[in-house]
This record gives C-alpha cells, structure tokens and sequence, in this order.
C-alpha cells in the first residue's frame, strides 16, 4: 500500500479527483490480480467496473483505510459473482473442426453422385423439357435459390417450383421404369 494513502488523506479528500487517483493506483493491482485467480473471463474490464462503482461512494467510506479496502473488495466479489452467473447462462461455444467430425451420414446430394455416373445425369437431364432441364440445371448444379432462377429465366417464384417439381416427378419415374426393366 502506498504510504500517501492514510485515513487523513481520506477524510480530506474524499471528494478530490486525486484521491481516486491514488486509490486507483494502491489498489488495482491487487483487485486485478483477485479477479484473475478467481477465474473472471476478463479481469481487467470488471476490474474497470469495481473503481467505476466506488468512484462516487469514496465519500461514503467508513472505517478508515480498513474500510476503504474491505468496501473495494467487496464491490471486486460482487463484481466477481456477476462475471460467474453469466458464465455459466452462457453456453460454450466451440468452433468447428471438420477432420473431428465423426459422423457417417452422408447428403442426398453425395448419395445420388454415387448411385448415379455423370453420363447417366446428363441422360437423364437430356430426356426432359428444355425448361424443366433449365430449372434443375440452375438449382442442383448451379446451387441458385428458387428466387434466383425465377429471375435468370424471367419467370415467377412460383412457375419455377412448378417446373422443378414436374421435373423431379419425371425424373423418379425415369429412374423407377430403369431399375423394373434392367438385369
């Protein structure tokens, strides 16, 4: 503790921009180091929040310099329990590691690449209408929204679900003639 810091200094100056000054500077060090052994995410931000809080009470301190620290440390513990409760309404946020992911379920999209070459897509492509052909072309390989492909073919939302759902209809009916009448 400094020794400018007194209980003489403290009843003159309580309302004295300097004495914050000084009480900042006895003490921050070792609010901080509290609020880092006691496991606050950012020590130093509520260690900001602790002097910001008894800023304006200084004139209030009883007790002396005793009273002084024991009113700092303990606005630092309640500060301290706040950072707590929020930590633990807050879920853990881990990031993404793609070569961890352990899953075996695959995409519809990974799925029909394999159940299907290329050649046979474009086969199947090739047995339906121009427009039909367009939607699906645009949405499964050019990867656009229904609203987009409406826009690239100067056509409705609407007309463009219709012509994909004639599409994928035709299409499963293709595939089911394909597989009752091979080997």
């Amino acid at each position: 503790m400094t020794d400018a810091l007194t209980d003489d200094v403290l009843r003159a100056g309580a309302r004295n921009p300097e004495l914050f000054s000084l009480v900042y500077r006895t003490y921050a060090s070792q609010v901080l180091g509290y609020l880092t052994a006691r496991g606050v995410e950012d020590p130093e931000a509520v260690m900001q929040e602790v002097f910001l809080a008894i800023l304006p009470k200084l004139d209030t301190v009883s007790g002396g310099i005793p009273g002084l620290r024991t009113f700092i440390f303990s606005v630092a513990h309640a500060r301290l329990v706040d950072d707590h409760r929020r930590q633990s309404r807050t879920p853990v946020q881990l990031s993404f590691e793609a070569e961890m992911d352990q899953r075996e379920d695959s995409s519809a999209e990974a799925e029909a690449l394999q159940r299907f070459s290329p050649k046979e897509v474009l086969d199947l492509l090739q047995g339906l209408p121009d427009e039909q052909r367009e939607v699906l072309t645009l949405r499964l390989i050019g990867g656009l929204t229904v609203d987009q492909v409406a826009a690239v073919m100067g056509k409705s939302p609407g007309s463009v679900k219709q012509l994909q759902r004639r599409a994928l209809t035709k299409l499963r009916e293709q595939s089911a003639v394909k597989e009752y009448v091979a080997p």
